[in-house]
């Protein structure tokens, strides 16, 4: 499961469609509907907000907002809670740094023409998130 960091405008399509059902997958678990992933540690800085669906439907929000630009469609009426008001979530920049990188390979890989369009860039968080100095999360496993 990979929910990125970084702003969803950076991802290729196949990025996007894929953190767009794995936060689905993720806000199944926070909501008790699923019996696997519960111990994902992707999870943990949802659960550590004081309203974790509410923020992960915010977290979808965004990926749907993407989408949507893209003239996607993806169906926002999975989003279990799409409008509550949230705390940012603070988001290190070591954690940016490496998710950036996986991405720049990824796209290497998959995308070459993404993958020129993320050269030419620099990094941006995903609009829940706020960036403070730091290394990698303790969340994050290998990638």
């Amino acid at each position: 499961m990979r929910i990125w960091s970084l702003h969803p405008a950076h991802l290729d399509r196949a990025a996007l469609v894929a953190c767009w059902r794995e936060t689905l997958l993720a806000q199944a678990v926070l909501a008790g509907r699923t019996k696997g992933y519960t111990r994902h540690p992707q999870l943990e800085r949802f659960r550590a907000q004081a309203d974790p669906l509410a923020s992960v439907g915010a977290y979808l929000s965004s990926v749907a907002d993407e989408a949507d630009a893209r003239r996607y469609r993806f169906d926002r009426t999975r989003i279990l809670a799409p409008t509550s008001p949230v705390a940012l979530i603070p988001v290190t920049d070591g954690q940016l740094a490496l998710e950036w990188q996986h991405l720049g390979a990824k796209l290497d890989q998959r995308s070459p023409v993404d993958a020129v369009r993320w050269r030419a860039s620099t990094p941006a968080p995903h609009p829940l998130f706020t960036v403070v100095p730091g290394q990698v999360e303790l969340w994050e496993r290998a990638i």
